[in-house]
């Protein structure tokens, strides 16, 4: 076989380099050339759901044929592993959120993933935690709450859907800036029995992300919400304060869901799912229906935004997850 010139050799390079991109903008230009389809890394009818199906429902008009497969199973990591192992050509979505996208990677030893395995496209949503008690304890605001812990150590406990979750995170984060480390963490399987556990006080408070049906006790009497941890007060609960208006400025956390594909997807590709979502985002009727479930719609996202709230996210919880001895589980 005969040797290349050093001429040779760098025009065969470019060559190759070229017919790469061009292959790569040909992929871009026929996207989609089949269905998309969106792996919500949770069970039906869950929040996941909630989210998700809207979404798909848009985008059938908007991109094309779009649909949602369930694939469950440790806490949403075995969903989220499998789309990294799918072809990066924007036709295998992930709806991921702070637990996938941040908690697990740093807190498993072998997710099947890491952090820098995917690439944000667009924030679909945000929600707030918010901090909930049963009237019986005397606090008629964060900072009540925090004297009421100090002067009564041991006595209260908060509950939260389950260990390392970001509602836990929450809560360890509170007592280490409240100087109240004596709060006690109760998991639960899920946030419906720590709140009915609220209601009929077998425990003292609740983290949980604002929801409806939070807001129905609250207005009967039956719990009370002090703060919520987002930077600014919900348009849909504008009469609860934020935990930097309570006088805890670093005490903030949004839970988000958003849309995620595995790294190598090319730009342009990434680019048209985020326009087509932004297009969907602006309907009013679909604003309303997320507003409805608690949550804010974001419609001005993209995917350099939403990179910089994940990475964000990752760097506040990250200490954390340190201090309380969840790394490596």
């Amino acid at each position: 076989m005969p040797f290349l010139s050093r001429r040779q050799f760098v025009h065969a390079l470019s060559g190759a380099a070229a017919f790469a991109a061009m292959s790569r903008s040909g992929r871009a230009a026929d996207y989609p050339s089949r269905p998309i389809r969106l792996v919500i890394p949770y069970g039906a009818g869950g929040s996941g759901d909630q989210i998700g199906r809207p979404w798909v429902d848009k985008m059938s008009s908007l991109l094309g044929p779009t649909f949602v497969e369930y694939i469950g199973g440790a806490g949403g990591a075995i969903g989220t592993a499998m789309v990294v192992r799918e072809e990066p050509d924007g036709h295998s979505l992930l709806l991921g959120n702070g637990s996938t996208q941040v908690i697990i990677p740093l807190t498993s030893s072998n997710p099947g993933y890491s952090v820098g395995d995917f690439r944000a496209i667009y924030r679909l949503i945000n929600s707030a935690l918010v901090f909930a008690i049963h009237p019986s304890v005397p606090a008629a605001n964060l900072r009540e709450l925090i004297a009421y812990a100090k002067d009564n150590p041991g006595k209260l406990s908060y509950g939260t859907p389950g260990v390392a979750t970001g509602n836990h995170l929450v809560g360890e984060a509170f007592k280490q800036q409240a100087g109240a480390p004596d709060i006690v963490h109760v998991p639960y399987r899920g946030i419906a029995q720590a709140t009915n556990d609220l209601v009929s006080d077998q425990i003292s408070l609740v983290i949980a992300v604002m929801s409806v049906q939070l807001q129905q006790l609250s207005r009967a009497g039956k719990i009370r919400l002090l703060a919520v941890t987002t930077e600014k007060r919900l348009s849909g609960a504008p009469e609860i304060p934020t935990a930097i208006e309570s006088g805890m400025p670093d005490l903030r956390y949004e839970g988000w869901f958003g849309l995620f594909a595995p790294r190598p997807t090319d730009d342009a590709i990434i680019d048209r799912i985020a326009q087509a979502t932004r297009l969907a985002m602006a309907d009013p009727a679909l604003q309303a229906s997320y507003r409805a479930q608690g949550m804010e719609p974001d419609g001005d996202s993209s995917p350099d935004k939403f990179q910089r709230i994940v990475e964000a996210t990752s760097a506040s919880l990250a200490p954390v997850i340190k201090s309380i001895g969840l790394s490596n589980l």
